[in-house]
């Protein structure tokens, strides 16, 4: 993992996998706080190479950040289940490795964000019996902290506009629905909610509630913070209602940002987390798809963080869903969303 010379940046293999990524400055501490990144769908630990040489840079003393690899390229398409086993794995091999580690947050990218989902209702741990009722739980002992989720399809590919590549077009869409597995095997199907393991409802719809030993929303809700960052335009692979957990009449006006820190942030919400009862005389007023509005209601019992970005006047923003994590070294527009993250990151 190269671009750590002269940084102060240290980057070597992990013995689990992935990629080690924390400073070589002088400190009296090593780092207690793991940050997990994870990226989409067909990459590599390559994908968040700089967004983890400037966490380290600016929080030398305080993170050490580990690039997943156990779902690299073509391991993606095994299904988010599995992506989310391995990721679980990993994570432990990780922390079993680095005692002092009292702390987790987790940086996801795309469908990287559901298999950071699945692997950390796979990690999680109920409060300690005789803890009081404000006691959270845990993700394998560790305090959580941020969980950060980049242009990730929360709620599926299948509704309207949800792959915007797609334009709209309802022929179209029913045909992927049809097709995607072709191509994007056990993962196409479950972003399309065409999976039907032993008669179950499909998996993303189970991901919004506990499920047997998988505890999928007590896991987020563990962390001291969920944010989601979501491209409101010029994303051809993963639309802005799914990426940021709103239905269609929740979409806000966007306008030009006038930050000069953060040119292509264009809008922040603080969404609070949603009682059931509540929840479910929403779905009773809604027309959506009904899969679609019980997901939307089963995340929304947690609160969330979410952040609109626009690159429509950048040059590169054709590559929208890749420059918004600074997937390419020569295509760095969203090192603003990065420094975002960042600033914003809960120690």
């Amino acid at each position: 993992m190269g671009g750590a010379d002269g940084a102060a940046v240290r980057a070597e293999e992990s013995v689990s996998g992935g990629v080690d990524v924390w400073s070589d400055a002088v400190s009296s501490h090593a780092p207690d706080h793991l940050l997990v990144m994870v990226h989409g769908i067909l990459g590599s630990t390559a994908d968040w190479q700089y967004g983890a040489n400037e966490f380290v840079k600016q929080l030398p003393d305080d993170v050490i950040v580990h690039c997943s690899e156990k779902n690299a390229s073509m391991l993606t398409l095994d299904g988010v289940d599995v992506m989310g086993e391995r990721l679980a794995d990993e994570v432990l091999d990780v922390i079993s490795r680095r005692p002092e580690l009292t702390k987790i947050s987790f940086l996801a990218h795309s469908v990287g964000g559901l298999a950071a989902r699945y692997a950390i209702a796979k990690l999680y741990r109920h409060p300690n019996a005789g803890s009081d009722g404000n006691t959270k739980g845990t993700i394998c002992g560790l305090e959580a902290i941020n969980f950060i989720t980049v242009a990730t399809p929360h709620l599926g590919s299948r509704g309207n506009k949800q792959v915007p590549l797609l334009f709209g077009s309802l022929a179209m869409e029913k045909v992927a629905c049809r097709v995607v597995h072709w191509i994007f095997r056990r993962t196409g199907k479950h972003l399309f909610l065409t999976d039907d393991d032993e008669g179950q409802p499909p998996l993303l719809q189970r991901m919004v509630e506990d499920h047997g030993d998988l505890y999928f929303i007590s896991a987020l809700r563990a962390f001291k913070r969920r944010v989601v960052y979501a491209n409101a335009d010029c994303d051809h692979i993963v639309g802005w209602r799914t990426s940021s957990i709103r239905r269609n009449t929740e979409l806000p006006e966007l306008a030009v940002s006038s930050s000069e820190k953060y040119p292509h942030i264009v809008h922040e919400e603080y969404s609070e987390g949603t009682d059931d009862e509540k929840c479910q005389d929403s779905m009773t007023d809604c027309n959506l798809d009904i899969l679609e509005e019980r997901m939307v209601t089963g995340l929304r019992r947690v609160s969330w963080e979410k952040v609109d970005v626009s690159f429509h006047s950048s040059m590169t923003s054709f590559a929208a869903h890749s420059i918004i994590q600074v997937k390419y070294a020569f295509m760095n527009d969203g090192a603003d969303v990065i420094q975002h993250i960042i600033d914003h990151f809960q120690l």
